[in-house]
């Protein structure tokens, strides 16, 4: 007998999931896990109950108020976005009705899909997990197939456990050696998508790889994977290691004894082949920054903007060969399923040392992505370390990552966020958005201008 031929971590799991293959050439990929929010829910819910169908196993599909939830201190169900409190007494009284588990506004574990999930044991290695969220990506790093799908796919993903797909092509991008001091994940992500294009994954599903990857604790794998949509790819995913299983162990739907047996087979085999190859230089890569209207549009902080769109141009007001540093900012955002973890708050207050924010900014935001964050962080005292700089500390969700919650900057500010996208409006009409890691948000808040996070003495 021949021995099997070597299978890349994406087909293992694809293969392990594959029902059928229908006529078309597409195939039904059983589905593990199913995830809702409130502002896109509701609709499904209510769809496959008008349709008379029931959600399949509701022990496997979870529901959470977290895009547009009010975030200031004392909130219930009122937000800022017209009609928003009915997208959250709607969705609650779908998911009651359909028995599956709600994480509502006031539970103590609720926060962003893409946060709880990993840290509840939700998303689990080897399974397979949709929501109808763009960013659904970011759970990847735990070696997951987890993707973003529309409301009627939820629908039918509850409805009957499978989803028609047509198998995608694989990509692996490798980061070679070591980041330098004060470079990050979100740095790496940023610079792949500057080098290879916005649209450089499409119809791909991504397998980050190499020394640095490895390198990553569980929470920077979540922010290199969730970038991963804006290159366009399918999804992302790293193949679990030591650190996943530690990651993993004791959280609340996690297996008491986990599957190592299985586990360990989730991984690229020697001699697999992707369909693309991308490797990257990790000792290269700068903080990175954003300037125009896609997040391909970013370079190295110390570096003068190149020549892009004249339209990118012009909505960021910065001219081809202007440098980024020393360009004032009016607001500051940490937070978003990208960069709210623990271990984001820890490193960007770690920043602080004493020092207050600049008097030019008007507003200075930090969300914790999750509830669960957000009382670790205080137990910390990272809440204590970010007021006394001037900065907001809020209740968890998805806040000024985008603009459907209500609340926005001042119309025209010009911010840096920890989030995901530059977006013309993403965070309110005319805002001319900066993306960044926290650290950099951080030291740009402290000089009241864009700066860079190695200048600062920890």
């Amino acid at each position: 007998m021949s021995a099997a031929a070597p299978r890349t971590l994406f087909a293992k799991i694809w293969d392990a999931h594959r029902v059928a293959r229908t006529a078309g050439g597409a195939d039904l990929i059983a589905i593990d896990r199913v995830f809702l929010h409130e502002r896109t829910g509701a609709a499904a819910l209510k769809s496959l109950a008008a349709a008379g169908r029931r959600v399949r196993d509701p022990a496997r599909v979870f529901a959470v108020m977290d895009h547009i939830v009010d975030t200031r201190p004392g909130r219930g169900d009122q937000t800022l976005m017209p009609g928003g409190q009915g997208f959250i007494s709607e969705t609650r009284e779908a998911a009651l009705a359909a028995g599956i588990t709600l994480f509502d506004v006031t539970d103590r574990d609720q926060g962003i899909t893409h946060v709880i999930s990993p840290e509840l044991g939700i998303v689990l290695p080897g399974l397979t997990l949709v929501a109808p969220d763009s960013h659904t990506c970011t759970q990847g790093a735990l070696g997951a197939l987890a993707w973003g799908i529309g409301s009627s796919e939820a629908e039918h993903a509850m409805a009957t456990g499978v989803l028609r797909l047509p198998r995608p092509a694989t990509m692996r991008v490798t980061f070679t050696g070591q980041l330098a001091p004060g470079v990050t994940a979100k740095d790496m992500a940023l610079a792949l998508i500057a080098a290879h294009g916005a649209g450089g994954g499409s119809g791909h599903v991504v397998e980050f790889a190499g020394e640095a990857v490895r390198a990553l604790d569980l929470e920077a794998r979540m922010t290199l994977c969730n970038m991963a949509t804006e290159f366009a790819a399918m999804t992302a995913i790293v193949a679990p290691d030591e650190q996943t299983y530690a990651y993993l162990a004791g959280r609340r739907y996690a297996p008491a004894a986990f599957d190592a047996p299985f586990w360990q087979t989730l991984h690229t085999d020697e001699g697999a082949t992707f369909d693309r190859e991308i490797v990257i230089d990790a000792a290269a890569i700068a903080p990175m920054v954003s300037w125009g209207t896609s997040p391909e549009q970013a370079v190295a902080i110390d570096a003068a903007l190149p020549q892009g769109p004249t339209r990118a141009h012009e909505y960021i007001g910065l001219a081809a060969g202007q440098p980024l540093l020393g360009t004032p900012i009016d607001a500051v955002f940490i937070g978003s399923c990208t960069n709210s973890r623990l271990s984001d708050l820890r490193r960007a207050a770690a920043l602080l040392g004493g020092r207050h924010i600049a008097p030019s900014i008007r507003k200075a935001l930090v969300v914790p992505g999750s509830s669960a964050v957000k009382r670790a962080a205080e137990a910390e005292g990272l809440d204590k370390l970010f007021t006394a700089a001037g900065f907001e500390w809020r209740e968890s969700g998805c806040s000024l990552c985008f603009y459907a919650g209500g609340e926005g900057f001042a119309p025209g500010s010009r911010t840096i966020s920890s989030t995901n996208r530059n977006f013309e409006g993403r965070q309110g009409p005319g805002i001319r958005t900066h993306i960044a890691s926290p650290e950099t948000v951080v030291a740009s808040a402290l000089a009241g201008a864009i700066a860079d996070p190695r200048s600062i003495a920890r």
